[in-house]
């Protein structure tokens, strides 16, 4: 039985595909910004000490650092 999110779903991401491809890197992009300032909100930090922490959380673990996510990269 399909439920009312798998519905949403479905018409999620047909309308994102409908989408040309810019637009939905600006949907993606704008996006992360919204997690990011949620993040910001909750934790009490500011945004650059936020982006770090997420940035160092998403590192963790890795045995070689990848060169796209260096931590110079804003």
């Amino acid at each position: 039985m399909r439920s009312v999110a798998d519905d949403l779903r479905v018409r999620t991401l047909a309308r994102v595909l409908e989408m040309p491809v810019a637009a939905r890197i600006r949907l993606a992009l704008s996006l992360g910004d919204d997690d990011l300032d949620l993040f910001v909100r909750s934790s009490g930090l500011d945004r650059v000490d936020a982006l770090g922490r997420l940035r160092a959380r998403r590192a963790h673990g890795r045995r070689v650092p990848s060169g796209a996510a260096a931590a110079d990269r804003r």
